[in-house]
């Protein structure tokens, strides 16, 4: 079993030809309103990619909160243990171009409430793997992933949004997902600053003891483990039609394959290619593919 801890939100999307600049007012098309949230997000890629999911996190008391939870019900993700907090629930505004490309603002409601006393041991005690993000509190995350290794689990952190860590928390950490941006925030934290991208990635794996991986959006995927050459992967090709939650499909069907037991490199073909898939259509949850069409699309990317 995958469990994700993190936050879940309504995301409201607005399509636009081109993305505002500071101080300036565009007029969009249509708009959209679903559930999203990265934890939320990586859960559900999950479990549509055949994962047995439990997610945990914190939905308000305010008329949303419904809404939130209803892709992760209808996919079969095991909610037992969703809070209801008081407070609003987390929201995301995304503004998405005609490229694809996006700007997002979250309100984290109930999110900040979420605690990592929420999580049983007896939950911990049936998790192969814990699976955080950044959008909830990191000193929950960092007491969430002690107890988690206490219990056997692998543990994977997307450090999204991009938060320095500690070193304590690295510690425990077995697979750090990140993208350029985020790579740059954890590397400057942690006072590694020479070298290219690459060479820092390789710099995390050796000094932790884990598998750093760098997604590349277009460029694929890089990932490094101590002692070993890198890992680099082709992005999947595909009309790109909106990246939110990108990220968020890969950090989950990577993440389930790794508990299913695929080699490093496996699971990276099939998260690129299921984020490629998601890319393809408008949305988040709403966007990310089933089992059976990764299949297909994996059969293809590997020719």
């Amino acid at each position: 079993m995958l469990l994700v801890f993190g936050s879940i939100n309504v995301d409201i999307a607005f399509e636009t030809d081109r993305l505002p600049q500071a101080g300036q007012t565009v007029l969009g098309g249509t708009y959209r309103v679903s559930p999203g949230g990265k934890g939320a997000n990586q859960a559900h890629a999950a479990q549509r990619d055949g994962m047995k999911t439990t997610f945990i996190g914190a939905l308000g008391t305010d008329s949303m909160a419904a809404q939130a939870s209803t892709l992760l019900e209808q996919a079969g993700v095991d909610l037992n243990w969703l809070q209801h907090l008081p407070g609003q629930t987390g929201c995301a505004g995304i503004v998405v171009d005609s490229n694809g490309e996006n700007q997002i603002v979250v309100a984290p409601g109930a999110n900040q409430s979420l605690r990592a006393a929420h999580v049983p041991d007896s939950v911990l005690a049936g998790a192969d793997a814990l699976l955080l993000q950044m959008e909830t509190e990191p000193l929950e995350n960092a007491a969430l992933a002690e107890r988690a290794k206490q219990h056997g689990c692998l543990v994977v952190l997307n450090n999204a949004p991009a938060q320095p860590l500690q070193p304590e928390l690295m510690r425990v950490v077995d697979v750090l997902i990140m993208n350029q941006h985020e790579l740059a925030v954890t590397a400057n934290a942690l006072e590694i600053k020479d070298g290219d991208a690459t060479d820092q990635l390789q710099l995390l794996a050796e000094r932790f003891s884990l598998t750093s991986v760098l997604t590349l959006g277009e460029r694929g995927v890089v990932a490094c483990k101590p002692n070993a050459s890198p890992v680099t992967l082709p992005a999947s090709h595909v009309q790109v039609v909106d990246t939110t939650g990108a990220g968020d499909t890969f950090a989950g069907v990577f993440t389930a394959a790794l508990v299913k037991g695929s080699t490093l490199e496996d699971a990276l073909a099939r998260g690129v290619v299921a984020a490629g898939l998601s890319c393809s259509q408008h949305g988040a949850q709403i966007a990310q593919p089933l089992r059976d069409e990764t299949d297909l699309a994996l059969a293809a990317y590997r020719r």
